[in-house]
């Protein structure tokens, strides 16, 4: 058994609706918050139900590459990379191709100061996460192209 899973007994998974005041009252009090996002549009790095993240209160103002938890006019919470600062922020994340544009600061809620992948805390300013940052956001054009390439091999072999 993996020495950093916790036990099924221990866990308890909530909707983030309902995690929400308690998250925004910790945060209110300079505290950090841990949890686990859903979803797999920041693979690879955050795997879903087996990676954390750290949240931290906000700054006056992101900067590119900050990792913010924001609520989109539709209310779903949303956990995407800063790929482009102006008046609004574009986020997107890793594993879309899409950006996001017209984010507000009052949207942001959070940032994520680091997170936990296979029992190790990795924090956002170590130098080995900031050039997956880069890489990542600037080899976009070349991952498109070639899963579209391998989606196309797939319907071919079916």
């Amino acid at each position: 058994m993996n020495k950093y899973k916790i036990p099924a007994a221990q866990s308890r998974f909530a909707a983030l609706d309902e995690l929400m005041p308690l998250i925004r009252e910790q945060l209110e009090q300079g505290r950090k918050v841990r949890f686990s996002p859903q979803g797999v549009s920041m693979l690879p790095m955050l795997r879903q139900g087996v990676d954390s993240v750290v949240l931290s209160p906000l700054p006056e103002r992101l900067e590119k590459y900050d990792l913010p938890l924001y609520r989109r006019a539709d209310g779903r919470y949303i956990l995407h990379r800063v790929v482009k600062v102006g008046d609004t922020y574009t986020c997107m994340g890793d594993n879309q191709f899409v950006p996001e544009p017209g984010l507000e600061h009052r949207q942001m809620i959070a940032l994520v100061t680091s997170f936990c992948r296979d029992g190790r805390e990795i924090p956002v300013t170590a130098p080995g996460y900031r050039l997956y940052c880069r890489f990542w956001h600037y080899s976009r054009s070349l991952r498109r192209f070639w899963r579209r390439g391998v989606n196309f091999l797939r319907r071919c072999l079916r």
